[in-house]
This record gives structure tokens, sequence and C-alpha cells, in this order.
């Protein structure tokens, strides 16, 4: 009878140690998956802030050609002006030269 009592002593005292080693390994992984969830959310943060400053690039770029619009616009005004000078001279050397 005690024989199968120290028997039963030392099963459970296995199933205690190994309980025991089942808890430290499940305590390691739960530290390795927050390690992990804290990366992934450092590169959720990284790739939120990626689309900020592609938002920003891109209304800067918007607005880059929209300036860029309105430069060619008041270019071909100064042409127009400017062709319209250059004929008036034109025009006034003729005159000049008829006289």
């Amino acid at each position: 009878m005690e024989a199968r009592l120290s028997r039963l002593e030392a099963i459970v005292g296995q199933i205690g140690e190994a309980v025991l080693a089942t808890t430290e390994t499940i305590d390691r992984l739960a530290e390795r998956v927050d390690a992990l969830a804290i990366q992934v959310q450092h590169q959720g943060q990284q790739v939120q802030q990626q689309g900020y400053q592609i938002f920003a690039l891109t209304d800067a770029v918007q607005t880059l050609a929209e300036a860029q619009n309105d430069s060619l616009g008041q270019l071909g005004q100064l042409t127009d002006t400017l062709g319209r000078l250059a004929a008036a001279i034109e025009a006034t050397d003729k005159r000049e030269g008829e006289g």
C-alpha cells in the first residue's frame, strides 16, 4: 500500500513538473506574441504615417500642376501680347520707311 502511495506521489510530482514546464512555455510564447503584437502595431502606425505622407504629396503635386497650368495660361497671354507688340512695331517701322 505504501509503495502504491509513494508511486502515486511520484506521478503527481511528475504531473506538477509537467504543468510548471508547460506554464513556463506558455508564458514565453505569450511574451513572444506580445512582442509581435507591438511590432505589428508599430508597422501599422508606419503604414498610416506613409498614407498621410502620400496624401500630402498628392496634394502638393496637384497644387503644383494647377500652378503650372496657370503659368502656361499666363505664358500664352504674354506670347499673344508680345506678338501684337511685335506686329505694332513692325507696322510702325513700315510707315516710317514709307514716309
